[in-house]
């Protein structure tokens, strides 16, 4: 795969002329920006992990390069092409990217040319040091720009019903008005509980009391029934449980 600015600017321009062909969303190209991910997800802790070989399939974001780079880091600015060129005419030792990581995405901090240069050869893995931040919802590297406003959701009702992190991570609706409803719904069964005698101390023991005693029950029914659930347990629990009772 060459690594010259002018073939891998092409192949980016190529990829957007066949994703207007094939009408698919027009965002699924873009590179994902630090920022706008942070807000809908939400920060919480933030660790330096060190430096370690990250997989180049993972880097999906930057930090402030948002219009120079498409997501698989093809150039998108013409202007780019000088220390494009430098870099890949270099013999120096470099020395490695600048990654902030959530989860399994990562976002370059620095060394956006060497990631997309990389990309451009046909590597696998770059060195780098690489800062993790822990967010309320969970990042999937397959997020979009399109998808954010549905994880916003997703962390509004995580501040409201603190599920546990195991069960976090298979979390996904695509309607944010879902993640409204599942929270009411869960807030309207911890009040029956408590009306029953049954209070809860704090949010996150009502949480998992909800999907303890609530969720999990329903999908047990529908396991039993032998219906044809949805593929994640917030779904099927939506479908079978929320809008059945």
């Amino acid at each position: 795969m060459g690594d010259s600015f002018g073939s891998a600017w092409w192949r980016g321009y190529a990829a957007q002329l066949r994703a207007i062909a094939e009408a698919r969303r027009p965002d699924h190209l873009a590179i994902m920006p630090l920022s706008e991910t942070l807000q809908a997800l939400g920060k919480q802790t933030e660790v330096d992990e060190g430096v370690y070989d990250v997989p180049l399939e993972g880097v999906v974001g930057t930090v402030a390069r948002a219009g120079d780079f498409d997501r698989e880091f093809r150039p998108r600015n013409r202007a780019l092409r000088d220390r494009w060129e430098r870099l890949t005419n270099t013999t120096a030792d470099l020395p490695p990217v600048r990654l902030v990581r959530l989860s399994d995405m990562f976002f370059v901090d620095d060394g956006h040319h060497r990631v997309a240069i990389a990309r451009a050869r046909g590597a696998t893995t770059i060195r780098a040091r690489v800062r993790w931040i822990s967010t309320v919802a969970c990042a999937l590297r397959c997020l979009t720009l399109a998808d954010l406003p549905s994880k916003t959701a997703e962390r509004m009702f995580l501040e409201r019903v603190p599920l546990p992190d195991d069960v976090r991570l298979g979390l996904w609706l695509d309607d944010p008005a879902d993640w409204f409803r599942l929270a009411d719904s869960a807030e309207a069964w911890g009040f029956r509980r408590m009306l029953a005698g049954r209070p809860v101390r704090s949010r996150g023991e009502l949480a998992e009391a909800w999907w303890r005693e609530e969720v999990r029950p329903v999908l047990e029914q529908v396991r039993q029934r032998g219906l044809c659930p949805p593929p994640r347990h917030i779904q099927t629990y939506l479908s079978y449980g929320l809008d059945h009772v």
